[in-house]
């Protein structure tokens, strides 16, 4: 006997009472639906009284490949309706797709994402032909609001336009044929009981031709293996419609949940009526205006858009398009985002907003207190719960006892994972900072049990799950990345000492090719901090953190002596180098390049003609620092000798930031701030606007207290008296104050030029 196929497009109810009445009448004995075949073993598990929307999330892990993916389901689900109802039928209900680990299933994190979206030119022609903007206006008119009699036959034909001649992508083929090949041996199987097929509808067409050739094998087919040593599991976790709405991205399916589960319950018109009311309800929540004239004119302009759409009853974007145009009064700087499936812009107007809020709805899922969990969220409860964390008050953590100590790991370990519930608001910003105590305040949990069991497939203890995300950030921490200190200070944070080698071995093997001083110079920051100053956590004096600092500051300055060419004043690069000589004067025992050899290549930059202005600069600086005999002569007269306006504030920023004690120690006429004094005051008055606004940069490199002591020294070396701190306060923008001074002289010598300036 042949199977009976029902092609469906996810999150349809239209579809899901398809699926139910067809299983109704003809008592199928077996029903095949599209979700993942390996779950087939734990389908009771479905079968709980769970609260949906829940999700099959699925894990998949191996050295060289990571996924994760979803299958979402709602009541309205036609893949959700077919196992209730197949179950209650007493038929074998099976799914029949390859397991969501497959390669088959890569780069998308949606079982259920909506094939014809990705062979679009069909559905691009059907709406073009029946006068439509969106697959979604196109569909409703079609099947949501449209008669019943005769769907099975119009989905048909819809699904056949769809596939046409499209040739499937190598996922899809791939999961066709097992499909079909699990088809071909339940029939084979069958003898006369029926076999009703529930799959989408893009796949149908090809199905269909695929089991009427003869089966290849015998038999039910094989579950494919994982690779060796590969880490994979499927467990339900609970789902929210916010997940659900296309209007927040989501990959498949129907937009706007809350509408559709209305649908679904009531039918057409009342959820029209009720979307309606859930707007008007929110928008006058939110102190908008919404009169009796305002209901009555979107009502009547619904049902006049009904009509002229040859719709039998309001569509959903009759409904929508006829709220926006009785309430929005202003001009739309945006498209409406159900006229193209997008998420809300920025700056959406408020009646667009509460629309799609009221469309999406709020509703959590739940699962049932039975269902299987991930040994995660057993170990996690009962952590939490040893550290009395488990309530709403607020957790404080010293971090110089055990307790607190554990306390802040189990926590950072959450964080990390992406687990709601807390948030730290006070605690060591960085390796160096001396702050021992952390606070952490209870926040909210929206989605933490999902998070939960999301996060199991790193690992089934809280320790395994974190170092495990450490170690995929470190893994897929590219060379351009800037997030290397930060993964390593989460690393130290979380006590993953076991994991802190492995990420501290791969530290070293990314720094050895990083292209960015400026993210090696944060790295660097924060690798010395941890090595000079932490007591907390274990990490000082650790030789791995020590092969980081020496990695580091080779590769910064095997980077900055072959930098060339013209450019500002780079914060980063500058702000690497000052690591660089930290390392060099604070920790110079695990460093290969010595302060002699790195003083060398200082001035080698120093000298060079074509290196950027702020690496001079910093060169000069950085061998002032690192040679204390040095002549500080050499400076001044490279400071004398770099001569353009345009680049004298950029040399001066990198003096600056490898050398503010240097600068500042001495105000004598020999000294670096003296030097510093007589090129300023040379400067013409053009000149010195035109380095103005590199020059404030410079300075900005000393705190207020050392801007204040050099204005004093300044005013001390021109025999002057009067209040550095009211020579640094400004009336206006010096930028602005320069700028106006040299317009007036301008005017004046233009006013001269031609002898039109008062005698007076």
């Amino acid at each position: 006997m042949p199977a009976v196929f029902l092609g469906v497009r996810h999150h349809s109810p239209a579809c899901a009472r398809l699926v139910a009445d067809t299983v109704r009448r003809l008592r199928p004995g077996y029903v095949l639906v599209e979700g993942p075949a390996d779950l087939n073993g734990r389908l009771d598990e479905l079968a709980l009284d769970h609260e949906l929307p829940i999700a099959v999330f699925s894990h998949y892990r191996d050295a060289e490949r990571t996924a994760t993916t979803w299958a979402p389901l709602c009541d309205y689900s036609p893949e959700w309706v077919a196992l209730r109802e197949g179950r209650a039928a007493g038929a074998e209900v099976l799914f029949v797709d390859l397991p969501s680990w497959h390669p088959a299933f890569d780069l998308r994190a949606n079982r259920y994402a909506d094939a014809e979206a990705r062979y679009a030119e069909a559905t691009a022609r059907l709406c073009e032909r029946f006068g439509t903007g969106s697959v979604d206006a196109l569909w409703d008119g079609l099947f949501e609001v449209a008669p019943a009699d005769g769907l099975a036959e119009r989905l048909d034909a819809y699904f056949d336009l769809v596939r046409g001649d499209a040739e499937a992508d190598e996922g899809d083929r791939a999961r066709e044929a097992y499909m079909a090949a699990w088809i071909r041996a339940v029939l084979a199987e069958a003898g006369t009981a029926t076999v009703l097929v529930v799959t989408g509808g893009f796949h149908t067409p090809a199905l269909r031709t695929l089991c009427a050739r003869p089966a290849e094998a015998p038999g039910r087919p094989a579950l494919p293996e994982p690779r060796p040593g590969a880490v994979s599991g499927s467990y339900l976790v609970p789902y929210s419609f916010r997940q659900l709405d296309a209007f927040t991205g989501y990959q498949s399916g129907m937009p706007s949940p809350a509408y559709y589960q209305r649908l679904w319950e009531n039918g057409p018109g009342p959820a029209a009526d009720r979307l309606r009311q859930s707007v008007v309800s929110r928008l006058r929540g939110r102190g908008l205006p919404v009169s009796t004239a305002d209901l009555v004119a979107a009502a009547a302009l619904t049902g006049g858009l009904a009509a002229l759409r040859g719709h039998p009853v309001p569509a959903r974007a009759d409904v929508l398009d006829g709220l926006v145009g009785a309430l929005v009064k202003d001009d739309l700087t945006q498209p409406l985002p159900w006229s193209r499936r997008a998420p809300l812009a920025p700056g959406s107007h408020p009646v667009v907003v509460e629309t799609v809020a009221a469309c999406s709805g709020e509703r959590t899922g739940r699962l049932h207190p039975d269902t299987p969990a991930p040994p995660l969220v057993h170990d996690v409860a009962a952590r939490l719960a040893a550290i009395g964390a488990t309530g709403t008050r607020p957790v404080t953590c010293e971090l110089t006892t055990e307790h607190g100590l554990t306390a802040s790991r189990t926590l950072h370990r959450l964080r990390v994972l992406g687990v709601p519930g807390r948030h730290r608001t006070a605690g060591p910003a960085h390796g160096a900072d001396p702050v021992t105590t952390e606070r952490w305040e209870a926040g909210p949990e929206a989605g933490r049990d999902a998070a939960l069991i999301e996060a199991g497939a790193y690992g089934a203890t809280l320790d395994e799950a974190a170092a495990g995300v450490l170690a995929e950030r470190a893994r897929t921490t590219g060379p351009t990345d800037g997030g290397l200190a930060v993964l390593l200070f989460d690393t130290v944070l979380c006590g993953a000492t076991a994991l802190t080698d492995r990420l501290l071995t791969t530290l070293t093997a990314v720094l050895a090719r990083h292209p960015d001083p400026g993210s090696l110079g944060a790295v660097l920051a924060t690798a010395l901090g941890l090595w000079r100053h932490d007591r907390v956590y274990g990490t000082a004096r650790s030789p791995l953190l020590a092969a980081v600092l020496d990695g580091a500051v080779a590769r910064i300055l095997w980077l900055v002596e072959g930098a060339h060419g013209r450019s500002g004043a780079d914060p980063a690069r500058l702000a690497a180098l000052a690591a660089v000589r930290d390392a060099l004067c604070h920790a110079p025992g695990p460093l290969t390049v010595t302060p002699e050899d790195a003083a060398a290549l200082a001035l080698r930059i120093a000298r060079d003609p074509h290196a950027p202005a702020d690496l001079r600069g910093a060169a000069h600086g950085l061998h002032l620092v690192l040679t204390p005999s040095a002549d500080p002569g050499l400076a001044s007269a490279a400071l004398r000798a770099a001569g353009d306006p345009g680049a004298l504030g950029d040399w001066l920023a990198g003096l600056f930031a490898l050398a503010r004690e240097e600068v500042t120690a001495d105000a004598g006429d020999g000294s670096l701030l003296a030097a510093v004094d007589s090129v300023l005051a040379d400067l013409t008055d053009a000149e010195f606007l035109i380095a103005l606004p590199a020059l404030r940069q410079a300075f900005a490199w000393f705190p207020p207290r050392e801007r204040e002591r050099i204005a004093r020294r300044l005013i001390e070396r021109r025999g002057l008296r009067g209040s550095a701190r009211a020579l640094l306060r400004t009336t206006a923008d010096p930028v602005h104050l320069a700028a106006a001074r040299a317009l007036e002289e301008n005017v004046t010598a233009l006013l001269d030029r031609h002898g039109l300036r008062s005698a007076r």
